[in-house]
């Protein structure tokens, strides 16, 4: 059973930077493609970004493009986020997500959670 495991959350100011990871486990890494989501209080869950099975593409939701920065290392069995520029826009739990083969990045078609880290961007 794929367990997915984020942290690295915290609380920063405007401006700032955290960097997030995910550790995947019970499964074969290098088949599953690679997200992050989030969740702001009384929002919908909504794609941040998202990497290809072999790392090779990368996809970024119109919010973060250009200040966030997606990778995965296949032989750690992990995937970052690194956030820079934050704004109090981006608070929100930050979920990985996974899903085999697929670059769809729909909420409904990811496979496996992660339970979430919470990050807060004060102004």
């Amino acid at each position: 059973q794929v367990q997915l495991v984020e942290s690295g959350g915290g609380s920063v100011q405007a401006g700032g930077s955290l960097t997030l990871s995910c550790a995947f486990s019970g499964g074969i890494f290098d088949i599953y493609s690679m997200g992050w989501f989030r969740q702001a209080p009384g929002k919908e869950r909504e794609f941040v970004a998202g990497i290809g099975w072999s790392g090779g593409r990368t996809y970024y939701g119109a919010p973060v493009k250009g200040r966030f920065t997606i990778s995965r290392d296949n032989a750690k069995k992990t995937m970052l986020l690194q956030m820079n520029s934050l704004k109090p826009e981006d608070t929100a739990v930050y979920y990985c997500a996974a899903v085999q083969y697929s670059t769809t990045w729909d909420v409904n078609d990811m496979r496996y959670w992660g339970k979430g880290t919470l990050v807060t961007v004060s102004s």
